[in-house]
Parts: C-alpha cells; sequence; structure tokens
C-alpha cells in the first residue's frame, strides 16, 4: 500500500486537478438539474460526471505507469496508462449515450423546465471552471512540448502541440475543451428556450454535447489502441536521428526505432563507428551517446549498439529537427 500512495505522488497533476474541479461541478449541476429539470443541465451533469470519473482513472493510471520494472515484467508498466485510457473511454461513451438519448426525447416531447436562474448562474460558474482547467492542461501541453508562449498561449499555440503532450494530459484537454465547449451551448440553449418558448433547443443542444463527447471517445481510443500495440514516434525518430548524425564519431545510423510507451519512449539504435576505435573507446562513445538520447524529452529507455563502417550510407531520411526539440542556444 505504501507503493501505491508512493506512486500516485508521480501522477499526472492536471488530470487529478481536472478530477476534483469535476466532481465540484457534477455536483452542482446534479443539484440544479434536480431543481430545474433541465435537460440541457441534465446533458452538462453526465458530461462532468463522465469527465470527474474519466480523470480520475486517468490520474491513478499514470501514477501506476511510473511503476519500476520487475523480473515478471522487465519491460515495465509504462502501456497500462494506455489500457487505463482505453478502459477510461468506455464511462465517457456510456455518458454520451444517455446524453443523446435523452436529448432525442426532449426533441420529441418538449418538457419546460424550471429554475432559469438557477440554471444560469450554475451554467456560467462551471463554465469558467472548464476554461480554467483548459488553460492549466494548456500550459502543461506547453510544458512537454517544450514550448514557451505569452498568457494567451495555454487556449492557442497549445493546438498546434497537442501531438507532443503525455496521453494523459492530451485526454484531460481534449475533454475539458469539449467540456467548455459544452457548457457554452448549454447555456445559450437554456436562454433561447426561455426568452422564446423553443424547447426542442435543449434537446438539440443535449445531442450535439452527446456527440463532441463521441468525438473524444474516439479520438483517444484510437491514440491508446496505437499506444496498446506499440506506435513509432517519427518526429522523435527524425529528431535523435538529427542528433546522432552531428556526432563526428557517428559515420552513419543502421537502425533507430522509437517506441511509445505510455507517457515515455524506449529508443534502441544500431550506429555505425570508426572500425579502428579501441574497445575502450567503444565504450565511452557507446555511453555518452546513451547520456545524449536519455537527456531527450520523454526518453526513459535507450539501447545503443556499435558497429564498424561498411563504407554504405544507410540512413538518409533525416529530416529537419522541431523547433519544439531544439535546445536554447
Amino acid at each position: 500500500m505504501g507503493e501505491f500512495f508512493g506512486l500516485l505522488k508521480g501522477g499526472n497533476k492536471p488530470s487529478l486537478y481536472a478530477a476534483l474541479i469535476n466532481t465540484f461541478i457534477a455536483i452542482m449541476k446534479g443539484v440544479a438539474f434536480t431543481f430545474t429539470g433541465n435537460v440541457a443541465m441534465f446533458a452538462e451533469t453526465m458530461h462532468s460526471i463522465g469527465d470527474a470519473a474519466n480523470q480520475y482513472f486517468v490520474f491513478i493510471g499514470s501514477a501506476l505507469s511510473k511503476k519500476a520494472p520487475t523480473k515478471r515484467f522487465p519491460n515495465g508498466f509504462g502501456r497500462l496508462l494506455n489500457l487505463v485510457l482505453l478502459a477510461a473511454v468506455l464511462i465517457v461513451g456510456i455518458m454520451a449515450y444517455e446524453t443523446i438519448r435523452e436529448g432525442w426525447h426532449q426533441m420529441v416531447h418538449p418538457m419546460e423546465a424550471e429554475g432559469f436562474i438557477i440554471s444560469v448562474v450554475v451554467l456560467s460558474i462551471a463554465i469558467l471552471l472548464e476554461l480554467f482547467v483548459l488553460y492549466k492542461a494548456g500550459k502543461e501541453v506547453l510544458h512537454e512540448a517544450g514550448v514557451k508562449g505569452g498568457a494567451l498561449a495555454p487556449l492557442t499555440t497549445s493546438f498546434t502541440h497537442l501531438n507532443r503532450a503525455k496521453p494523459a494530459t492530451k485526454l484531460v484537454f481534449l475533454e475539458d475543451l469539449v467540456a467548455t465547449s459544452g457548457g457554452i451551448l448549454a447555456l445559450v440553449a437554456v436562454l433561447i428556450a426561455h426568452y422564446t418558448g423553443f424547447l426542442q433547443i435543449e434537446g438539440a443542444a443535449s445531442i450535439a454535447i452527446g456527440l463532441m463527447m463521441f468525438y473524444v471517445v474516439t479520438k483517444i481510443f484510437l491514440d491508446n489502441a496505437r499506444g496498446v500495440i506499440g506506435e513509432t514516434d517519427e518526429q522523435m525518430v527524425n529528431h535523435i536521428a538529427n542528433l546522432l548524425s552531428e556526432r563526428p564519431s557517428v559515420k552513419d545510423i543502421r537502425e533507430l526505432e522509437v517506441v511509445k510507451e505510455g507517457e515515455f519512449l524506449h529508443v534502441e539504435t544500431l550506429v555505425e563507428v570508426d572500425p579502428n576505435l579501441t574497445v575502450k573507446e567503444a565504450d565511452e562513445l557507446q555511453n555518452r551517446l546513451a547520456e545524449l538520447i536519455l537527456s531527450q524529452p520523454s526518453v526513459d529507455d535507450v539501447v545503443v549498439s556499435l558497429d564498424a563502417d561498411d563504407g554504405e550510407k544507410h540512413w538518409v531520411h533525416v529530416s529537419k529537427r522541431p523547433e519544439s526539440l531544439k535546445k536554447p542556444e
């Protein structure tokens, strides 16, 4: 049990913050729905419950994925996060279905809700809280991508670098993006229904929120299904290939693999070096190259092998290093 709580300290912080805030939001919306019977509020309640549960799963999964390798599991537990996220999206999927079903019922059999002021106040507070979580998640995205920006960068530039974020951070960002958008949509629907009497708009908003939730489910499911199988990080392949090619001692790169293991990267490479190197020089070079690769973002495990240069060029697809991975001068 002590080890479990120790691992929790290394869990993904944005997912924990998001889970706690969404728990509060879900309770607030649930109470509001009880008093008002508003279908758009029901959709938002389901959305927040799904987000909170999902993010608790993500936090625990990200912590457990950092468990050290054991004799039984020598490759570590990195992909455990992908498995947890695959299970977590099922919760969002169920909530999305219930949201769409309730929205369709409201469109077919529209019912007028009560407590207009309660709905507006609760949804407004929820939007502000979700926007805060989205901003924090956006800052974490930029941090993990190694990008600096201004005050608004977490809500603007972060979209460009989302593919460089860790799986847990990406999920939190996408979920709160949908949650913020859904909250605004629900608020607009409540206002239109109250002032025009067009009650079906609340059902339409509920269906739209459910469909946005399904988008998150699909996106996260596909990302983590690839992670479970073992996906190559092409951007890091090019980045590490550039690093190795810049070393005068490296004559060529025979093989280079960068595989995502949950939040981390596993790197294996076979490089060609001067065949006249002594055993000691080759050993020192191998250690230096391993340390160089280990110093790169998210790289957790490296295997460097050396071979004598055969005079032929094997690695030719070395593209320009991404700006986000360059170290400052």
